[in-house]
């Protein structure tokens, strides 16, 4: 792991060009550096050219060295030096990443390993016979309190036996890798202890629960990963909750709970936040019977989410509407301001409005979060 070369000649392509989308793409995001740092863009860069490509490639490096008007050794440089950009062509379908790092090796990634051994080929960075699937070992991938776990482009697969990394295998192989569940494969929730919490079980769980939002106290399961939050008691024995007469009102109530929830009607930024009569503040709505997973947009987290049900807004069609004047009111909510425009949610929830993840999966060359 240790040498890192570009593929043979014989392998390599003659020419590299982003498409139109992503030509789009790589200027605006050479735009976001200041005047002079626009080199600091290599890395988006080279990843999205291999996002586009399956690998980088030489003439790819050579590009993007004249985009950014960087000598070719040091877009080599960066190419060679980050194991997440691979230098040969990989599985049109997989590439899978094993984690050989102490803690996956001491839970039983060199089974995972040999799992890739037999079914996919006996050594690393090579195709099997359909040229779909590739492996290799790596080091360390960050969620070791899951080990062992491997990693298929940008997703993690944690908490494996090699029976479910067979199973992964093949359901990649079959084309049907985006059906796949990511994360832990077993019950645990995100890196929370595995059978459901063990500690602050009592009285003492609820208040701090409460207090953390985390929605874990009394002794209460986990929720299950990628589920939208349920709903509360409250909202399921109100019967009136969803009529059109005390939407208005619920979602006024709800945002100011929101506003109330920042001291002295600031952000954590410190930046006073808008007015809830404010003519620029999106069209609330009571929370509906079926919620849109606001989490699957790049850049909204559980805290996030949560904020933006409490001003009424639960729905991707409604983030898809915000024009300019809007955004700026909702991004007054947030603790890190510039966050709507820089991940572009606008786009993000249209597209998931109008076509779901497998869209969203053409669009972005990626799956949703």
């Amino acid at each position: 792991m240790s040498v890192r070369r570009l593929a043979e000649e014989n392998v390599q392509p003659a020419s590299f060009a982003f498409n139109e989308q992503n030509a789009i793409w790589a200027e605006a995001t050479i735009r976001k550096y200041p005047e002079g740092r626009q080199q600091s863009a290599v890395i988006p860069l080279l990843m999205r050219a291999q996002e586009q490509d399956g690998w980088v490639t030489r003439v790819c490096i050579e590009s993007i060295a004249r985009m950014l008007d960087m000598p070719y050794i040091r877009v080599l440089e960066v190419a060679t030096f980050y194991t997440q950009f691979q230098l040969k062509p990989v599985g049109t379908r997989a590439h899978i990443q094993v984690c050989g790092t102490t803690p996956c090796m001491l839970r039983g990634s060199e089974e995972l390993m040999d799992v890739c051994k037999r079914k996919i080929h006996k050594d690393p960075f090579h195709l099997n016979e359909g040229g779909t699937l590739s492996w290799e070992e790596v080091e360390c991938q960050g969620a070791c309190v899951n080990a062992p776990m491997v990693i298929i482009f940008k997703d993690a697969y944690e908490d494996l036996t090699p029976e479910r990394l067979e199973q992964i295998i093949d359901e990649f192989e079959a084309g049907r890798g985006a059906e796949v569940k990511t994360g832990p494969q077993n019950d645990r929730w995100f890196s929370a202890p595995a059978g459901g919490p063990t500690t602050l079980l009592g009285d003492e769980a609820s208040a701090t629960g409460s207090a953390l939002g985390n929605g874990v106290g009394d002794g209460a399961s986990v929720p299950p990963s990628n589920a939208a939050r349920a709903k509360t008691a409250a909202d399921e024995t109100n019967p009136t909750l969803n009529t059109p007469a005390t939407a208005p009102a619920k979602a006024e109530e709800n945002a100011k709970a929101a506003e109330a929830a920042a001291p002295s009607g600031t952000t954590e930024a410190g930046a006073a936040k808008p007015t809830l009569d404010d003519p620029n503040r999106p069209q609330a709505v009571a929370r509906p019977e079926k919620l849109d997973d606001l989490q699957m947009i790049a850049g909204v987290g559980p805290k996030i989410e949560q904020t933006l049900h409490d001003l009424g807004i639960f729905t991707f069609a409604q983030v898809a509407a915000w024009d300019k004047p809007q955004r700026d009111w909702v991004d007054g909510y947030l603790n890190f301001r510039g966050r709507i425009d820089r991940d572009d949610w606008v786009r993000q929830a249209k597209v998931l409005a109008e076509g779901g993840e497998e869209e969203y999966i053409k669009v972005f060359g990626r799956k949703p979060r």
